[in-house]
């Protein structure tokens, strides 16, 4: 193959010899044409090789052009290699194509998938960039490097897929990562996580189109819960569950919004979710429509917008931590029903309160009002939970005052043993007794003075030497462990996810 490689380029070579030089299209609105806007090496690596593939670049001028430089856009990374005009390597320069003539660029990539993911990430991409009179244009190259299951394909993204089940189980396994693609869509399917499992997600801004035919945009990366399916993730301790994107270098560690998140939708029932970390993505985990769900011993954090979001729904939470959301981390909209114990919501740098809840649900986006409105009754008890952060008010209540038909559906809210921090709520109408017996007592009213986290500018939210939250809580039948599965107090545990540890 390298000696008909090296035969075809010499042929190029002797081609180009004979053309005249001395008239080139410098015009500014040249633009060179390519068989395909992403050169896609669709070979799932096992084990260390490399793969080639072709491109073919139009001149689709008359005249001659000459393309100042070709190369890779990243030519550290070592990934990528091209052979332009009988020239190897990573950049290539003064190249020159005939009128209404092609150029043929061999590109290849070497893949070793057993590399840590930091150096084999899941998924390669990389530019072959073209400078030509002054433009530049990219032709998108990828591929995979990691072995790993991808599901529903690696040429799915922005893409929608409706698995079916039929009741059946769905089983994401622990022996390698699982990559997905698009948006998926569980349709009953009884979906269990394997203790273990990592879990990525594809995400990105991909292009749509709507019923008008008008091109619109999306962000891509979601998993969806439809028609009875169920989402259990049997993490353990030892061995949590992860689920982020597919972007691993050092970089993106803690970059949000990489992907969109976990919708539970359709009235869907018996969500149990069991150490589970969650991060990096638009929004964690949204449950709507009357869903059921359980999380215990969880965590969801650098989402940019809220990290647990209930919409007329019943949620159990049980150790569990929301932190560095960029909106509110926990968010209770159109009522419910939901019991936290031992949680953590911590809300540091957010134009937003840890903690959002409201019986309301408004129809449209309507700047002047809620119109039209719903209403939905709203159960909210916090046992032994902390709420708080840095603005002077981390909860936020909403009374949708009878907005239909004067019929009144109550928001019902109790803090018990909790530490909140609230100011401005107090001297809000319907919350003046918002420490009243039935509200919230005993309850710690904390400000900027109070010591409670050990670091959370470095998003540590282990309990502070001095944390106003140690042995403040009261027991609670059948929880012993905290988060990380420290034994609680007995008599005398701590307020929040986490015992401190002496």
């Amino acid at each position: 193959m390298k000696y008909l490689l090296s035969i075809f380029a010499l042929i190029l070579m002797l081609n180009y010899s004979c053309k005249p030089t001395d008239s080139f299209d410098t015009g500014s609105d040249v633009m060179l044409g390519f068989s395909v806007d992403t050169l896609r090496f669709d070979t799932v690596f096992t084990e260390l090789g490399s793969a080639t593939r072709i491109l073919k670049v139009y001149n689709q001028s008359k005249k001659d052009i000459k393309i100042s430089k070709i190369s890779i856009k990243n030519e550290t990374t070592n990934f990528y290699k091209i052979n332009v005009d009988g020239i190897p390597g990573s950049v290539a320069t003064d190249i020159e194509i005939a009128g209404n003539d092609s150029l043929y660029i061999f590109a290849e990539v070497t893949i070793d998938p057993d590399q840590p993911l930091t150096n084999s990430p899941f998924v390669i991409e990389d530019f072959l960039v073209f400078e030509i009179n002054g433009n530049t244009q990219q032709v998108l190259l990828e591929s995979w490097g990691q072995n790993a299951n991808y599901f529903p394909s690696r040429f799915d993204g922005g893409g929608a897929l409706q698995t079916g089940c039929a009741g059946g189980e769905f089983l994401i396994t622990n022996e390698k990562p699982w990559v997905f693609y698009g948006t998926v869509v569980f349709d009953d399917c009884k979906v269990v996580v394997e203790e273990g499992a990592r879990i990525h997600v594809h995400g990105g801004i991909v292009p749509a189109f709507d019923a008008d035919g008008m091109r619109t945009f999306y962000n891509d990366g979601r998993l969806i819960f439809i028609n009875e399916s169920t989402l259990t993730v049997n993490g353990t301790q030892g061995n949590p569950v992860i689920m982020e994107g597919d972007r691993l270098e050092e970089s993106f560690n803690d970059i949000s919004g990489q992907w969109f998140g976990v919708l539970l939708l359709d009235e869907t029932k018996n969500h149990d979710i069991n150490h589970l970390e969650l991060k990096n993505s638009i929004l964690g985990v949204y449950a709507d429509s009357s869903v059921e769900m359980s999380i215990e011993n969880s965590k969801i954090y650098n989402t940019s917008n809220a990290g647990l979001i209930g919409v007329h729904a019943n949620i159990d939470a049980t150790n569990c931590l929301f932190y560095n959301n960029g909106s509110n981390a926990v968010r209770f909209l159109y009522g419910g029903d939901y019991n936290f114990t031992y949680c953590t919501l911590a809300s540091y740098g957010v134009d937003a309160p840890a903690l959002s809840m409201t019986n309301l649900l408004c129809g449209t986006d309507d700047p002047l009002g809620c119109s039209p409105c719903f209403e939905y009754r709203l159960n909210a008890n916090f046992k032994n939970s902390i709420i708080f952060g840095s603005r002077r008010d981390e909860i936020s209540m909403v009374n949708g005052d009878a907005c239909i038909d004067g019929v009144s559906n109550p928001i019902n809210y109790n803090f018990k043993d909790c530490i909140v921090r609230v100011e401005e709520l107090l001297e809000q109408e319907g919350f003046e007794d918002f420490f009243g017996p039935n509200n919230c007592t005993p309850c710690q009213n904390a400000d900027n003075n109070d010591a409670v986290f050990e670091d959370p500018n470095e998003d540590i939210y282990y309990l502070d030497t001095l944390s106003i939250a140690e042995m403040k809580a009261v027991p609670v039948n059948l929880i012993f462990e905290d988060l990380d599965g420290n034994s609680r107090d007995g008599a005398e545990p701590d307020v929040g996810c986490y015992e401190y540890q002496y």
